[in-house]
């Protein structure tokens, strides 16, 4: 079973159709048992970085993403839900994020021919190694909608990247910890065999402390 965050910001349905679409079981949810209890946990997103993350911790979710990462369960993080996991944004002030992957998120700095929110299609470069994109054609299309981009303090977590008048990060890997600035739910085919990755990763359930 995979859990979907319901932190009340997100492309819920979207993400759950997706992953039913090829054939996993999904719920979403906001109550941290069912989450903790889930083989493989997604944190979707879309809107404000600071009402999104007063949202996660007013409903206990902050502890709960923690306590997912001690214990290696598979966790997606898709576009808000990507920027969550690190550590803090630059987002109408600056506000303290889940802090799961070391970094900031700071707004897209472009050239005048650039426009902002970056939204269509770009492709991207894919690190070798990764899990996310195996059996993924280097090169490949996904979907973007984002103002925002994450600055990873370590290069080492980096899976993916895209140009958009700069160098973006837009996919991180450590372990069983997954996310993605692009919607791979909006992507097509290519996008659904990103979740399949996904949904095929190994649950260990081995603590990381």
């Amino acid at each position: 079973m995979i859990a979907i965050i319901d932190y009340g910001m997100g492309n819920l349905a979207s993400v759950s159709n997706a992953f039913t679409k090829i054939g996993y079981d999904n719920m979403i949810t906001q109550v941290p048992e069912q989450i903790l209890a889930a083989d493989k946990v997604v944190l979707p997103g879309v809107g404000a970085f600071a009402d999104a993350i007063k949202n996660i911790r007013k409903l206990g979710i902050d502890q709960t993403i923690q306590e997912l990462v001690r214990r290696n369960t598979p966790l997606l993080g898709v576009c808000l839900g990507y920027q969550l996991l690190f550590s803090e944004s630059t987002e109408d002030g600056l506000h303290k994020g889940l802090d799961v992957i070391a970094g900031r998120v700071e707004k897209l700095q472009l050239p005048a021919t650039f426009k902002v929110p970056h939204m269509g299609w770009n492709n991207i470069d894919i690190k070798p190694g990764s899990k996310l994109f195996a059996g993924i054609p280097q090169g490949s299309w996904f979907y973007f909608v984002h103002s925002y981009h994450v600055i990873p303090e370590d290069d080492a977590v980096m899976a993916a990247t895209t140009e958009y008048g700069v160098k973006v990060v837009c996919a991180v890997e450590r372990n069983n910890l997954v996310a993605t600035q692009f919607h791979p739910e909006k992507s097509s085919d290519i996008g659904l065999q990103v979740l399949r990755n996904f949904g095929a990763m190994k649950n260990d359930n081995i603590s990381c402390d």
